[in-house]
């Protein structure tokens, strides 16, 4: 790897790459799936392909196609692991500049808004949310 691409990673890339440790739920060669460590609602996973896209919809069919295909046994554990209506999806993309998918457990569209405050879980609890989801998976 370039030392060039090492400093102009994204913090996903970093993820990945295992450069910043993560609460991992799910990979493949494609895609990483791991908890957002400020997520809106325990249960918030998010998932991101492992090449450095900035907008979502800039990504080819193929990999939005085998993104939904991979995210869905993670969003079918979700709903498994926690009170919720259904497992919401998002894609804001502004956060961070690198393509990415919102899992979230909802039970009302406001449980989807990015404006409200995002919890503060502790390292134990982020690691028995992982558990959860993984054990449902």
């Amino acid at each position: 790897m370039h030392l060039s691409h090492f400093i102009l990673m994204t913090i996903f890339s970093k993820i990945i790459a295992g450069q910043i440790p993560s609460y991992r739920i799910a990979e493949n060669d494609k895609f990483f799936a791991f908890l957002d460590i400020f997520p809106l609602r325990k249960g918030h996973v998010l998932v991101v392909p492992k090449t450095e896209t900035d907008k979502f919809f800039d990504l080819s069919t193929e990999y939005l196609s085998e993104l939904l295909v991979f995210a869905q046994p993670i969003a079918k554990a979700i709903e498994k692991s926690f009170d919720c209506n259904r497992c919401g999806l998002s894609v804001v993309g502004l956060e961070v500049p690198h393509a990415h998918l919102h899992l979230i457990p909802i039970n009302s569209a406001n449980d989807l808004n990015f404006n409200q405050p995002k919890l503060k879980l502790s390292e134990a609890e982020l690691k028995e949310v992982q558990e959860k989801i993984i054990g449902n998976l």
